[in-house]
Parts: structure tokens; C-alpha cells; sequence
């Protein structure tokens, strides 16, 4: 007898090309079965929602307690849909043990972190304070790095590094050079932020190799991936050529309307849509994820493809396709979304309004199989 069956939702699961009304199954904490007719202890009338894989979000920060930038992953996950969080690099060496133990552990959804260079972490980042981690040089230590990343290598998806002017301030592009030493020493992929300049997005971009990241991809000016005519920076296509992955990382500064629209026009999609979700930015304007795949859903984006890049390609970025599917056997994580129709404002991070028609809204998690309401 199945755990858990969803009947009657609209099933959208892009890994294996599915769109349609039918039922799903879990049993014994993974995917049972899909199709129609199907049976089991607890039976979840969904009709009229779509049933997409659980969501994951590639870029949070959610050592809540442990640095001031932290959130809930818990009370994120009730509101986004979110069943596996991306820490992007909130602990460093200095204080990963921490994390590990007090927040990942405890959590009821998954968290899958990177490991900060920086030895604190980012350590300073509130709407008062704000002091770059790689900043100062001093914090850098790449043995350190290395010994942390090899003594959770069970946990540690990959290196975090944050350059640019406010992240690492007269330090430049060196913390970049530090992090992709580590990176290669562990065998593990870099997700690189960049603000401002310095470094230029030439610099960074071009150290970056197949399978690291850039997050804060369609950032706006300065450091934006696009021309002001619209054509997609040489740099841009050479690293997307080499396998280098794109992230959009909305958070409070570093997504732009403008800077995704001349993207998108030019036929450059995102690989992967995050939120960013932190202290400040889950606030306004990232919110939650599911507002940032609305955002790409009323600039033109059909939904099956949003739903895409916040599941098996955000799997595929970290590696680990047993999650963002619902293949039988895959592990039993769905998230249940409500498209909403009306008159919604959005804002990016440089105070660009949209007035869109959707929105998507959180009608439920499924956890590991079983039945998990965000409310």
C-alpha cells in the first residue's frame, strides 16, 4: 500500500518530459508511481494544482542563529515550497562544525552546503553593519578551507566565494584565485558571487571552469552580462560554451529587470533560479523562490520551463539527480503549487517595478514521502 497519494494534479516534471493531469504515489519515502487511479493510506485531493518536483533552491543562506544573515529554512520552506536549500557559503572553516550540527542536522528539510573560504563566514552582513568577508586577507586561508571541505566531504557541495567591491573590497580578484585553488585540491566546483567592480566581470568569468557557478547572473549595471544594446558579453557565451553554469541568485541587490529582459531576448536563459533568500532580502524583493520563478513565469517563461530550472537543473548543478524528479524510485520530495491569476507587483533589487498577471503560491511540501502542509 502506498504512504502518501496526490490525485488529480496537474503532474509537471520536466526530467522526464511529463505535463498532465494524473495521480502520484509515494511509498517508503521515495516516488511509487505515477498514473491515474492510484491508492494509498493518506490521499490528497490536489485537483486544479500542479504537482512539480520538490523545489530546490540553489543559492539561500539559512545558518539561522549562527550568522546574521540567517533564516529559517523551516518557515522559508512552508511559504516557497522549498524541500532542499542551498546554503551558498554562510560558514566558513571557523564555523561550519557549528552549522552542521545545530542547524542542518536538526532541520526537517534538506540543506546541502557550500563551504565558505573566508574562515568566519560571512560574518557581518545586516541593513546596519556590512563588512565583506574576503575583505581581508587575513580570513583567507585555503589549508584551513581544505582540511574543513575533506572532513565533511559527506556534506560540502563545493566552494563559496563572494569578490567584488563590497565582498572583497581592495582584495579584488585574489579570494577568487585562493577559492579555485581549494576548489581543485578537493575536486569540488566554485560558486563565485560578484558585485560591483572591482574585480571585472572579465576577471572572474573567465577563471571560472565547467561545472562551477556564477551566481547573481543577470545582475544589472555594473558587472552585467549584457551590452546596453543587448548583445550577450563575449565572456558570457565562452563560459556558457565551456560548461560553466549560469544562477540567478535574486537576493537584494543582484537581480535586474532590465539585465534579464535583454537576456532573455537574446535566447539566454538562466540555467537555475534561486532566491538568494537572507535576512534582508526575504523582505523584499526576493521574498522566496517561488516568487522569483513567478517573476521569470510573467516575463514570458512557459511554466514548465521555470519549473525546470528549480529542479533538475538545480540537481544537476549540485550533482545529485536523485532529487528534483519524480521518476519511481527518485527520492519522495514534490512540492504543490498554486498559479494564482490577477494583478501582482514585483520589484527587482534596483527598484524596477513589474505589474504581472501570476503568481505562484506554496499549497504544499511533500517530505521524504509523507504529507508535510506549509501552514
Amino acid at each position: 500500500m502506498n504512504d502518501l497519494v496526490l490525485k488529480g494534479g496537474r503532474v509537471i516534471d520536466p526530467s522526464q518530459g511529463i505535463d498532465r493531469v494524473t495521480d502520484i504515489a509515494f511509498a517508503g519515502g521515495t516516488v511509487a508511481a505515477i498514473g491515474d487511479g492510484l491508492a494509498g493510506k493518506d490521499t490528497r485531493d490536489v485537483s486544479g494544482r500542479i504537482v512539480s518536483p520538490g523545489l530546490i533552491d540553489l543559492h539561500t543562506h539559512v545558518y539561522w542563529g549562527g550568522t546574521s544573515l540567517g533564516v529559517e529554512a523551516e518557515l522559508v520552506a512552508r511559504t516557497g515550497g522549498v524541500t532542499t536549500f542551498i546554503d551558498a557559503g554562510s560558514a566558513g572553516p571557523g564555523n561550519f562544525h557549528g552549522f552542521r550540527r545545530h542547524v542542518i542536522e536538526t532541520s526537517p528539510v534538506r540543506i546541502l552546503p557550500f563551504l565558505n573560504i573566508s574562515f568566519p563566514g560571512i560574518f557581518a552582513f545586516s541593513k546596519t553593519v556590512m563588512v565583506g568577508e574576503a575583505a581581508d586577507m587575513r580570513l583567507l586561508d585555503a589549508r584551513e578551507a581544505v582540511r574543513v571541505a575533506r572532513e565533511h566531504k559527506d556534506l560540502v557541495l563545493g566552494v563559496k566565494v563572494r569578490v567584488g567591491k563590497s565582498a572583497s573590497g581592495d582584495s579584488g580578484i585574489m579570494p577568487l584565485d585562493i577559492a579555485l585553488d581549494v576548489a581543485e585540491e578537493t575536486g569540488l566546483p566554485l560558486m563565485a558571487h560578484l558585485d560591483s567592480p572591482p574585480p571585472s566581470r572579465l576577471e572572474v568569468v573567465s577563471r571560472l571552469r565547467p561545472g562551477d557557478i556564477l551566481t547573481h547572473c543577470f545582475r544589472p549595471f555594473p558587472n552585467a552580462p549584457v551590452t546596453p544594446g543587448g548583445d550577450v558579453r563575449e565572456e558570457i557565451l565562452a563560459a556558457r560554451a565551456r560548461g560553466v553554469i549560469f544562477d540567478i541568485g535574486h537576493g537584494g541587490g543582484s537581480f535586474g529587470f532590465g539585465t534579464t529582459r535583454k537576456m532573455l531576448a537574446a535566447g539566454f536563459l538562466p540555467d537555475v533560479i534561486s532566491s538568494d533568500v537572507h535576512a534582508i532580502s526575504i523582505e523584499g524583493p526576493a521574498f522566496d523562490l517561488l516568487t522569483t520563478m513567478s517573476k521569470f513565469l510573467c516575463l514570458g517563461v512557459d511554466l514548465a520551463t521555470v519549473i525546470k530550472l528549480a529542479t533538475v537543473n538545480a540537481a544537476a548543478a549540485i550533482k545529485r539527480p536523485e532529487l528534483g524528479t519524480l521518476k519511481v524510485g527518485a527520492v519522495g520530495d514534490a512540492t504543490v503549487i498554486d498559479q494564482a491569476t490577477g494583478r501582482f507587483d514585483y520589484a527587482d533589487s534596483i527598484g524596477e517595478t513589474l505589474i504581472g498577471d501570476k503568481r505562484l503560491l506554496s499549497a504544499g511540501v511533500v517530505l521524504g514521502g509523507r504529507w508535510w502542509h506549509p501552514t
